[in-house]
C-alpha cells in the first residue's frame, strides 16, 4: 500500500519468547496500535499481507493469534529501548 511505512511488531506470548514481525501494513504506529487492539476487543487474529518474521527477506502474510499474547511493541527502529507497550 503506498504510503505505508516499516514497523517492527513484537509480540510477546504467555510463557514465551517474543515474536519479531516487520509489516508494511500500516500508515504509522498509532494506526498499528489501533489495529492490534481492535483484534484483542473482538478476541480474534491479527492478519498482515505485507509482513515478514525478524530478518527474513521477502514479504508474505502472516496471521498472529492474539489469544496468548500479553504485551505488544511497535515501533520504526528495532531497539529495545523503543516503543510502546500496550
Amino acid at each position: 500500500m503506498p504510503g505505508n511505512i516499516v514497523l517492527i511488531m513484537r509480540f510477546h506470548p504467555v510463557g514465551g519468547e517474543d515474536v519479531t514481525v516487520v509489516s508494511e501494513d500500516f500508515g504509522g504506529e498509532r494506526e498499528a496500535l489501533e489495529a492490534i487492539a481492535q483484534a484483542l476487543d473482538e478476541r480474534r487474529s491479527l492478519v498482515l499481507t505485507q509482513a515478514r518474521y525478524g530478518r527474513e527477506t521477502g514479504h508474505s502474510g502472516v496471521i498472529i493469534n492474539l489469544a496468548n499474547v500479553v504485551a505488544v511493541r511497535v515501533s520504526k527502529t528495532d531497539s529495545a529501548a523503543t516503543g510502546q507497550y500496550m
